[in-house]
């Protein structure tokens, strides 16, 4: 299993409100540079959200609802630090309540 980390909310706030897209592309030039493989998605309606082990940190993120997803801990940490306005959290997958960690819901 994968560890995986996170930082949700509103997908209106991440993805219309807050410059989020210009972070995510300087971090994919960054690995470009560093030959380094992407571990990182913008998720627009995570399905990871709805995990029984996910009820209590979900449960403050409006929906619909977007979510930044890395297995980099530090990467998530400073997503929090820049957003301010987001839940934070993680969880190892795949799983029996998380099957597919990138899922979206239809």
């Amino acid at each position: 299993m994968t560890r995986y980390h996170f930082v949700a909310a509103s997908r209106t706030f991440l993805i219309e409100e807050e410059p989020l897209a210009e972070v995510l592309r300087e971090r994919v030039r960054n690995y470009a540079e560093k030959d380094k493989a992407i571990d990182f998605w913008l998720l627009e309606r995570p399905a990871f959200l709805e995990a029984p082990e996910l009820a209590a940190t979900a449960a403050s993120v409006p929906r619909p609802a977007g979510a930044v997803v890395s297995t980099d801990e530090k990467f998530i940490t400073f997503m929090k630090l820049r957003l301010e306005f987001v839940a934070l959290g993680s969880f190892e997958a795949p799983s029996v309540a998380i099957p597919e960690p990138l899922a979206t819901l239809d």
